[in-house]
């Protein structure tokens, strides 16, 4: 089930890429969705961007 805070879009890969990026996020225990997330994270922080850390699922505002 997809995340209220998170943003969803269609994304059309390569398959031999796609497949790739599965290897990999079970090799690292995550869903390829995470793994996905991950790598676009660790490549905005590579080009010295910055972006806010997600806030948790499932906080409560009081």
């Amino acid at each position: 089930m997809p995340s209220p805070d998170k943003k969803s879009f269609l994304l059309r890969i390569d398959p031999q890429l796609w497949a790739e990026i599965e290897r990999l996020a079970a090799a690292e225990l995550r869903s390829a969705n995470a793994q996905v997330e991950y790598l676009l994270r660790d490549a905005l922080q590579a080009r010295s961007i910055k972006v806010r850390a997600a806030k948790p699922a499932g906080g409560r505002k009081a």
